[in-house]
């Protein structure tokens, strides 16, 4: 696992970049943190590291969107559901099947929807703009 200080919501978008730039098709990404934390900035970052130029808002209301261009990028917020059951009845693995990049905000909420081999990031405030995230099972250039 790596850990990462960044201070400012621009810098936890690049590290989401590096991080978007580096990732295959078909991997999910875990996002874990609380309410303001920045998992949407980290999405943002991944998008553009993706070659993605479109705008990437919060999925809570409509639970996916859909980002496309040179790569696919599928946007999940599970804020708002009860459990895994959920996500697969919104077909999740039809989601996956597609090979796009899934982030998934609010994983806790939806664990036993993953396979064991997502990649995990975990991002703590440490104040106003300050963030401690810690990335488990990728590697960054």
């Amino acid at each position: 696992m790596a850990v990462y200080h960044t201070k400012s919501e621009q810098e936890t978008e690049e590290l989401g970049a590096r991080l978007g730039a580096a990732l295959p098709g078909g991997t999910v990404v875990a996002l874990y943190g609380g309410l303001g934390a920045g998992k949407t900035a980290f999405v943002r970052g991944m998008a553009r590291g993706m070659g993605l130029s479109c705008r990437v808002s919060s999925p809570t209301f409509t639970i996916v969107n859909e980002y496309l261009g040179p790569r696919e990028l599928i946007h999940f917020d599970m804020y708002r559901l009860g459990g895994a059951e959920e996500l697969f009845e919104i077909g999740w693995e039809d989601y996956l099947s597609r090979g796009a990049v899934c982030a998934v905000e609010w994983s806790e909420n939806v664990q036993d929807a993953f396979y064991g081999d997502e990649v995990r990031v975990s991002i703590r405030r440490l104040g106003d703009k300050e963030r401690e995230i810690s990335i488990e099972g990728a590697a960054l250039c």
